[in-house]
């Protein structure tokens, strides 16, 4: 019986071929604008929880204080009032991993006849630590090395591909600001920074080195920041008071004044920016999934229509036996047909969609399997249920009412 009424249903929709496929094309824009948009919106999402991934956990950033000059007041870390000892202080707190320093700057770079301007950074081996930076090759420099302010240097990949392309780093001795530096490691690839910034455009050097042979300092062993890493999430809180309570003392900051250092929570606002990311993900799905809604609308309306077309049909059928709930499931499974094929179809487009945009934007999608069962799970019930109150009101005809409908 079934089979004979989904005959009868493609022989009613093929009668009318070009005002289904219109009816149809509804669902099918609805599905696909719902599964690009995730993806989209997903792809966003992931590159956002990378780059979170790539800057390490519980962390904290100190920036040292600020300073007027003729009249002009300079932003953060533009007076030198945290050091190196600071930092080592910072470590022996309890719950915190490692705290690094850093003195950050530019310089050029040259090897042979390349050369590249890149950002170097003074620092410890603590910095790897707290960053969750790994080498794919070399090793590390030691605190012997910032003891004794020894000219070697670890590179990040983009560094690397510039002054050295496939040739092997370790070992080789590269110039910064004309000093001859010796390459012990490289560094694995961190790509992009929740600011967009190359990661991997990076030389790490011992932060002593910098101080003395780079970029100088006017006060020894001031830093520009520093970076500490706490053992758990829970931690976070009570670690940042202690730093500041810590800082305040070797400070000598009365109370009452104001600190000339800040703490950040860089956790906090990595979180903040991946909780954006995943509503404008949902916005996009939620928006998207108005068209669905649409498409189920033009469904109804174009199921009223065949009910009206086909009353005296309807009446015939009645009068040889045909059951309301027979004439219900007949028009019922038009709709049905409509909406699966359409969100079918649906899928291929919006899949289909996301690999275009993909290799035309060089953007991350992301489509998953979920996103794709939950389309068309929505779009299928959207279907069915438009469908069912022209199918319920063609069941409720009567016979006689309808034989002599024109």
């Amino acid at each position: 019986m079934i089979s004979a009424m989904l005959s009868e249903a493609w022989m009613a929709m093929w009668a009318n071929r070009l005002r289904t496929i219109l009816t149809m094309l509804g669902m099918v824009i609805g599905v696909g604008a719902v599964i690009l948009m995730l993806a989209v919106g997903q792809g966003a999402q992931q590159q956002v929880q990378a780059s979170i991934a790539s800057m390490g956990s519980n962390l904290f950033i100190i920036l040292s204080g600020s300073t007027t000059s003729g009249g002009a007041r300079m932003g953060g870390g533009a007076a030198p009032t945290l050091t190196i000892t600071d930092a080592q202080a910072i470590e022996e707190l309890p719950s915190v991993i490692a705290a690094a320093p850093s003195s950050p700057g530019t310089a050029q770079l040259v090897y042979g006849p390349n050369n590249w301007s890149t950002q170097i950074t003074g620092t410890t081996p603590a910095f790897l630590t707290v960053r969750d930076w790994q080498l794919s090759a070399g090793y590390p420099f030691a605190d012997s090395d910032v003891r004794s302010a020894t000219q070697v240097a670890l590179l990040g990949q983009t560094v690397v591909q510039n002054l050295f392309g496939d040739e092997d780093p370790v070992g080789k001795t590269i110039r910064i600001k004309n000093s001859p530096f010796v390459v012990l490691g490289v560094l694995t690839a961190k790509g992009q920074s929740l600011d967009g910034r190359d990661q991997d455009d990076t030389v790490l050097i011992p932060v002593t080195t910098a101080q003395r042979k780079v970029f100088g300092t006017r006060i020894g062993g001031a830093v520009r920041f520093i970076m500490a890493q706490a053992e758990s999430a829970e931690a976070m809180t009570r670690v940042e008071d202690s730093i500041n309570e810590l800082l305040r003392q070797r400070h000598r900051i009365r109370e009452g004044m104001d600190n000339d250092f800040t703490v950040r929570n860089l956790t906090a606002m990595a979180n903040t920016a991946a909780a954006t990311a995943k509503i404008m993900s949902m916005m996009l799905g939620a928006i998207a999934s108005i068209s669905l809604l649409v498409g189920g609308i033009g469904i109804m309306n174009i199921m009223l229509v065949s009910v009206t077309e086909r009353t005296r049909e309807i009446g015939i059928r009645m009068a040889i036996g045909a059951r309301g709930k027979d004439i219900l499931l007949q028009f019922l499974l038009e709709a049905i047909i409509i909406s699966v094929v359409g969100c079918l179809i649906g899928v291929l487009l919006g899949v289909g969609g996301a690999l275009v945009v993909q290799n035309l934007t060089g953007m991350q999608v992301v489509v998953t399997v979920t996103s794709i069962l939950t389309a068309f799970g929505v779009a299928a019930a959207v279907g069915i249920f438009f469908g069912w109150y022209p199918a319920r009101k063609a069941s409720m005809l009567k016979p006689i009412d309808a034989l002599r409908f024109q």
